[in-house]
């Protein structure tokens, strides 16, 4: 693979956008540019149905402006793609002509398929959720999908988004109870339509785009949420009507100074909210997930796995941790032996924990967490568990819930009991206590099979079966070459995991020649 920059623009019915991704040689890419401006071309549709000479011009000057970005960054690869404005206009074909002859972008009209189409490949190439519905209420139209086993069952595109609704229902007048009560009647029909929409029962709902992505950040703000990050943010139905009942009758000047809520925003995000409010009472989804990857994601995901000819990475977790391991220059060989040496001690180990738990989720949870274990190396050795847990807290892990991604930050950044519950104190309120005994359990083997490691040699090959003797537990580590440095890290920090256990431990090291002969 070739490293490039690829740009893509898309032009929506409320905001024009373009964003540069680079790709790298192996495959690893990353956004490096991101400009947005508010277009509302939806409210530039004139009864005749044409995209006024208004609209045109702001088409024309927002692209020409990406246009100099691109050059400037000698981007080669330029995909454009228009939503529904573009597609409802009838001078689409005029508009398309002279782009091309003004700027020299062709634009591709996506159809009501390609744009639902797009929005639930973002979904499953950034989620690790299995079945569900999706959701994009943009400016002039809303697509709805359905998925199960991460593949697409049906779809359906709304002729009506944010801006239209806005427009039909109360236009620039502060909505009343007569006419969200029209509003409200109106969507329930628009979903009776979908007999799909009723097949299933407690599959979440997954919100894409500005509305989705503002509903969430209000939500975060009011509870005070403790992590930044808005991909795979998760709350209840209940929270979601409440929210949205909260926006209903609250006068535009309130909502101009709701936190979480973008001014651009504050005139739409009624319909917007109750379009979201009324297809997730509607499906009786329990959940509301929000997903910061939308339409043109899905379109970069589409340009990105084209040369493998599969449109969905197989798994998005495994995904994303090799983009990490590339970003932050792991040692993929280390990472494999310190994760197979912590599962074995977990092994070992796992009745003498003392809280009750899933030995699946922790074997998974041990293995993700090697993966970035100690990953605050890469900024300062010195404080690599203070800079791993920021940076583990502080980025989005895609495919990961942010329960997981907390754990794994707690476990891979352990470095004792004080300093994991001084990493606990802002987030009190979505952890519980006996989840940092079971972090600090985890971290502690972690801890101990980093020490097992400690040359990178691959010194410690094996542990043994741990032997209880009384109140003390032995454990065996077989090795294949000196372990000095390692049983000195080790003797250093097994009081972590004798805390953890409540037990005290004894280290015995045999050589790897006696289990081949017993073996």
């Amino acid at each position: 693979m070739k490293e490039n920059q690829v740009a893509i623009i898309d032009m929506g019915s409320n905001s024009i956008r373009l964003v540069i991704n680079k790709i790298d040689l192996n495959g690893c890419y990353n956004e490096i540019h991101n400009y947005k401006t508010v277009a509302r071309l939806s409210a530039h549709i004139t009864k005749e149905g044409n995209l006024s000479d208004n609209g045109i011009t702001i088409v024309l000057e927002t692209l020409n402006r990406f246009k100099d970005v691109i050059i400037f960054h000698k981007v080669k690869k330029v995909i454009l793609v228009a939503t529904a404005a573009m597609r409802k206009a009838k001078n689409q074909n005029q508009i398309v002509q002279l782009v091309k002859a003004k700027v020299g972008f062709d634009i591709r009209v996506l159809s009501e398929y390609e744009e639902a189409f797009y929005g639930y490949l973002a979904v499953v190439n950034s989620t690790n959720i299995e079945y569900g519905y999706t959701v994009d209420i943009g400016g002039g139209s809303t697509e709805i999908t359905l998925f199960e086993n991460r593949e697409l069952k049906h779809y359906h595109s709304f002729p009506f988004g944010a801006i239209t609704l806005q427009q039909k229902f109360y236009g620039d007048k502060q909505p009343n109870s007569t006419n969200l009560e029209i509003l409200k009647n109106y969507i329930k029909e628009q979903l009776h339509t979908l007999p799909w929409l009723k097949n299933k029962s407690n599959y979440p709902v997954i919100g894409i785009g500005g509305s989705a992505r503002n509903l969430s950040l209000i939500h975060q703000r009011q509870i005070e949420y403790p992590l930044p990050g808005i991909h795979q943010y998760e709350f209840t139905k209940e929270d979601l009507i409440e929210l949205n009942d909260m926006l209903q009758q609250s006068t535009i000047e309130e909502r101009l100074m709701l936190d979480g809520l973008s001014k651009e925003r504050a005139d739409i995000i009624i319909p917007a909210a109750e379009v979201i409010s009324s297809l997730v009472s509607f499906v009786k989804a329990e959940t509301f997930i929000m997903s910061r990857k939308g339409l043109r994601d899905g379109v970069f995901y589409e340009e990105v796995l084209k040369e493998v000819e599969t449109t969905r990475f197989p798994n998005v977790v495994e995904e994303s941790f090799h983009q990490l391991t590339h970003n932050y220059e792991v040692s993929v060989d280390h990472v494999n032996h310190v994760s197979s040496l912590a599962t074995q001690l977990y092994n070992e180990l796992s009745s003498f924990c003392h809280v009750e738990h899933s030995s699946e989720n922790a074997r998974t949870l041990l293995n993700q967490s090697a993966r970035v274990l100690y990953i605050g190396e890469y900024i300062n050795n010195d404080a690599s568990s203070q800079n791993t847990f920021y940076l583990l807290t502080n980025m989005t892990i895609e495919g990961l819930s942010h329960r997981d991604q907390l754990a794994i930050a707690f476990i891979s950044s352990f470095k004792s009991k004080t300093q994991l519950l001084k990493y606990a104190e802002p987030f009190q309120r979505i952890i519980q206590k006996k989840d940092l005994r079971f972090y600090e359990f985890l971290g502690s083997i972690m801890k101990l099979a980093y020490s097992l490691d400690r040359t990178r040699r691959k010194a410690i090959l094996e542990i043994g079966q741990v032997e209880k003797t009384e109140d003390e537990l032995t454990i065996p580590f077989y090795y294949q070459e000196e372990a000095f440095f390692e049983n000195m890290q080790a003797s250093k920090n097994k009081k972590h995991l004798e805390r953890a256990l409540k037990h005290p431990i004894k280290f015995r090291y045999i050589p790897v020649e006696v289990l081949k002969v017993n073996s």
